[in-house]
């Protein structure tokens, strides 16, 4: 079915849903003026017991297992109710309208039994309703499993092919008995014939194995895989200011002033961020240095 009819069919629900309403509504109206609700209450009435059966409805369509039993009672207890009402409006003609308090049948237990029933309804409503209620909301659908077959369906599938893939045992062997003759003869043994030796001749000795020395494969190093010690790891080279400062100079000798920065040192001599710092002011000072010393020779 595609999306239009789907659609369609629940356009013609809402729509039979409403007039059926309408057409009860009057009945319980009535009925509720009847049994002494005001016009206020009278006109709540049938939204409580119609109003119930759909909330009902919508429980079933997403409850499972016990719950939505529970709901499927509901919604028929209150429909045989309403049911009852509406009979009962239909039985009676002085009831059309409400005006006028009455029994709603001459035999007394009769009478009460309505006057209860009629009255319980919005009780009913109230407890029934929230119970469904907090039902849909703590309800949980059970998880979409892969397997979507049981060990026993799986089994009648696969079962011409689990009898195929069996092996044959091949059939017994059985040997046919010995038939004894009536008149026995006596067994003749042979005697045994001694068979000649052959001569042995001498092994002769076998040279000895020469074992020739074979490269080891080297393999690739291997990954750590945790935390190396403090022992185990290479110690790093530690270099003086003096060994760093000597460094500097020699590697930024041909750097313009512009060039000369923290950064670029620090990439060329291998350092830290603070040492290319220094390594820079003082490169800088004794650039400045030279300048001064040669324009006051010139």
């Amino acid at each position: 079915m595609n999306r239009f009819a789907k659609s369609l069919l629940v356009a013609a629900l809402v729509a039979v849903v409403g007039m059926a309403f309408r057409v009860s509504w009057n009945a319980q109206h009535d009925v509720a003026r009847t049994v002494g609700a005001d016009e206020t209450a009278a006109f709540l009435y049938p939204f409580v017991v119609d109003g119930l059966m759909a909330l009902a409805l919508v429980a079933t369509l997403v409850l499972t297992g016990r719950d939505r039993t529970f709901a499927l009672r509901v919604l028929a207890g209150y429909t045989a109710a309403s049911l009852v009402l509406n009979y009962v409006h239909g039985l009676v003609p002085a009831l059309r309208g409400g005006e006028v308090r009455m029994q709603l049948a001459d035999w007394d237990p009769a009478n009460w039994a309505l006057v209860l029933l009629a009255t319980s309804l919005p009780v009913g409503a109230i407890f029934f309703g929230s119970d469904l209620v907090a039902k849909v909301l703590h309800h949980r659908p059970p998880p979409i499993t892969d397997q979507g077959e049981t060990d026993q369906e799986l089994t009648n599938r696969l079962g011409p092919d689990l009898q195929e893939s069996a092996p044959e045992t091949p059939p017994a062997v059985t040997e046919p008995p010995a038939t004894e003759s009536a008149d026995p003869s006596p067994t003749v043994v042979p005697e045994p014939v001694a068979e000649p030796v052959a001569e042995v001749e001498p092994v002769k000795p076998t040279e000895p194995l020469v074992l020739r020395p074979v490269a080891a494969v080297e393999s690739g190093p291997r990954r750590a895989t945790g935390r190396v010690p403090q022992s185990a790891r290479t110690p790093r080279p530690t270099r003086t200011p003096d060994e760093l400062l000597a460094e500097a100079r020699s590697a930024t000798a041909g750097w313009s002033d512009e060039k000369l920065t923290a950064e670029a040192i620090r990439k060329a001599v291998r350092t830290s961020s603070a040492n290319g710092r220094t390594l820079r002011d003082t490169l800088k000072s004794e650039r400045a240095e030279r300048a001064v010393s040669e324009a006051e020779a010139a």
